[in-house]
């Protein structure tokens, strides 16, 4: 299925406020994880939207956010043709008023279906305010691109921005309203006790009847807005579950697809440490390539490609599960029925 911009991304949302489902929007750090994520999504029959970071668009472009995010773009937009399911492409966290000008790259190149703008750890005033610029910046631009904001603020590391446990607070819904009226942003993301990274162990006190309240708020006041929870690496089964009833539709999820990346490299090289590295007694002659040992590597094995197989089903199958905990298995809007 073709790449889609935010028109079709927004009546995806659509349908899943209508039938009660959501969609894990999967952050991409290495082309073997998306790559996964569109097998996994195929096999799912569940619409995919991915999402890359300036840092993540950075390491893309060999150090330049704008080329790699221009890359990423024309990249997805080909492989999205493998698979016959609706593809989507989210800007995740650009960090306002710091990254204006990565803001402006991502409004010039027209790529992505959606942007996601954080003021969030800005007043509410200035908050709305920048986010108010970038929604007529982008509209201006393109006027297809969605935009989501963040009220409210989530603990933990996103990008190179680290809020303190201690400054997190739960959005308000009455603030909601009100910033989704004065900003015309198109998602809105908000802080219900989540926290970017690892969060196990962590003393979270996790809210869906906080997004309860700001979708009936937002519903009172006329506003479809899809609500969306940051940090959901963390999350156990049933809160997801719970967050899905209370109308959130979009969960952000990435550190959880970084772990099974490590971790199967970790437990492919592990299991077949034997054929890459030489035995005990033999010399680590890596720059003659083994020519004058007994012993030589097994290419069966040490091939990259191996092991990106192995990550790319970890990924798959992991965003299979995912896709079924939020029900959008089987829904694809854009695929087969």
């Amino acid at each position: 299925m073709p790449y889609y911009d935010g028109v079709e991304l927004s009546s995806t949302y659509a349908d899943a406020s209508e039938r009660g489902y959501g969609f894990f929007a999967s952050n991409v750090t290495h082309v073997d994880v998306l790559l996964g994520l569109l097998q996994g999504a195929d096999s799912a029959d569940s619409d995919l939207v991915v999402q890359v970071n300036r840092k993540i668009a950075a390491a893309f472009g060999n150090g330049d956010a704008t080329v790699g995010l221009n890359a990423f773009a024309a990249y997805i937009e080909r492989v999205a043709d493998s698979v016959d399911v609706g593809v989507f492409c989210n800007v995740d966290h650009v960090h306002l008023p710091n990254q204006a000008d990565f803001l402006d790259a991502v409004a010039e190149s027209g790529v992505p279906s959606s942007v996601m703008v954080d003021a969030s750890d800005t007043s509410f005033e200035e908050n709305v305010e920048l986010t108010r610029e970038a929604v007529e910046r982008l509209d201006e631009a393109d006027g297809e691109m969605l935009v989501e904001a963040e009220l409210g603020r989530v603990a933990g590391v996103e990008g190179d921005v680290e809020t303190a446990t201690e400054d997190a607070f739960y959005t308000d819904p009455e603030r909601a309203v009100e910033f989704v009226e004065r900003t015309g942003c198109d998602l809105l993301a908000i802080s219900v006790g989540t926290q970017h990274g690892v969060a196990s162990g962590q003393d979270l006190d996790i809210r869906p009847d906080v997004a309860r309240a700001v979708r009936d708020a937002l519903d009172d006041a006329g506003f479809d807005v899809p609500l969306v929870v940051h940090g959901s690496s963390g999350l156990t089964d049933e809160q997801v579950r719970a967050f899905v009833d209370a109308g959130v539709r979009k969960f952000n999820k990435n550190t959880r697809y970084q772990y099974e990346f490590a971790r199967t490299l970790a437990d492919f090289y592990r299991d077949h440490a034997d054929a890459v590295r030489p035995p005990e007694g033999v010399v680590d002659d890596r720059a003659d390539f083994f020519g004058d040992a007994d012993w030589s590597p097994d290419r069966t094995y040490f091939h990259p490609q191996a092991a990106a197989e192995a990550v790319q089903d970890r990924i798959a199958a992991v965003y299979g599960g995912l896709a079924d905990l939020t029900g959008s298995a089987g829904r694809s809007r854009h695929g087969r029925r």
